[in-house]
């Protein structure tokens, strides 16, 4: 099991999309992403950009059909961030783990 770790930098909504996305599969176009979280390509590019500058993710541009298309993937330290933060994520959702008394009520 992963040990929980908080994100700040996946933690942003968009951005948690986007590497939850990557998290599902092997390598994820760019014009999927696009579509999949309704940004703009500059806006995607941005987010792509800031996780390949943590180490998070790495992108690839592929010859195909005279066109160039872009795909990304997470990488092992990527997938590790995101796993720890899935498990920080369900830490807080579970609460505590033991009853503890009421300040309201002293029981």
């Amino acid at each position: 099991m992963t040990a929980p770790r908080f994100d700040e930098l996946i933690h942003p909504s968009t951005r948690l999309t986007l590497v939850a996305t990557l998290a599902a599969t092997d390598w994820a176009e760019f014009a999927y992403l696009k579509d999949r979280l309704g940004l703009s390509e500059s806006a995607l590019s941005k987010q792509l950009a800031t996780l390949e500058e943590a180490g998070y993710a790495t992108t690839e541009r592929r010859p195909s059909n005279g066109r160039r298309k872009v795909r990304a993937r997470l990488t092992d330290a990527g997938r590790n961030a995101f796993d720890g933060h899935v498990a920080a994520l369900q830490a807080i959702v579970a609460g505590p783990t033991k009853p503890t008394e009421s300040p309201a009520t002293g029981s």
